[in-house]
């Protein structure tokens, strides 16, 4: 596993440009689990890479992002318990417009 660890990332953004920003750079790190959570493996670089790509399109004192530590993901076997609506993966599919 290269040494990887899973992260639970959450966002709480002000802008909507900036929110988009944030969660389209977040496609390319992670699961899309829920509005603005996602669980995500990563490298020690990856995951620099990504603080470094979320400090640049945060606003400090306006937005908020957590990433929570869930540790090794060769350790880790995350369970999802949902409360209210089902939980299932969400699937992405191309729209044409």
């Amino acid at each position: 596993m290269r040494n990887e660890r899973t992260y639970i990332v959450t966002y709480d953004i002000s802008d909507s440009k900036r929110w988009r920003r944030v969660f389209n750079t977040m496609r390319g790190f992670g699961e899309w689990l829920q509005l603005s959570v996602f669980q995500c493996r990563l490298s020690r670089r990856r995951r620099a890479e990504l603080e470094t790509r979320l400090r640049d399109l945060v606003k400090v004192g306006e937005d908020h992002v957590l990433l929570i530590d869930i540790g090794p993901t060769d350790k880790t076997d995350i369970a999802v318990m949902s409360i209210g609506k089902t939980f299932s993966t969400i699937e992405r599919n191309a729209v044409v417009v």
